[in-house]
């Protein structure tokens, strides 16, 4: 599946409520950060603390234009905890950190404007 990134594209099709609820994206605190010099494309290695529901999930994360890894550790970000494991490289992504393209399509991270507890799940 292929997704827009064009920010004057039309909305995607209608779907159920149901399908939404289906994903569950939860805030973590990144709690760990490195190069992933062995991807195809330019990513960092992202731990994510979840809290005691998730625990601690790992990441490859194309962000790399935006973000060093010794910037990102403390930081909040969110993440799609339940999609299956894809294998990159030598390397097993969990989760699926989220972001918004920038104007050159390169990620902008999403995190809350607002303190919550890592886990909060997004409705």
């Amino acid at each position: 599946m292929h997704l827009n990134h064009d920010p004057k594209a039309p909305a995607a099709p209608t779907i159920e409520f149901d399908r939404f609820l289906a994903v569950d994206i939860r805030v973590g605190t990144i709690v760990a950060a490195e190069p992933f010099p062995e991807a195809r494309k330019p990513a960092l290695k992202l731990r994510i603390d979840f809290g005691p529901g998730i625990g601690v999930k790992q990441s490859s994360a194309q962000i790399t234009r935006h973000y060093e890894p010794r910037t990102l550790v403390g930081r909040k970000v969110a993440a799609v905890v339940n999609f299956p494991p894809r294998q990159i490289g030598k390397f097993i992504s969990e989760v699926l950190t989220v972001g918004f393209p920038d104007e050159n399509g390169e990620v902008v991270l999403f995190s809350p404007d607002r303190p919550v507890p890592d886990g909060a799940r997004l409705f």
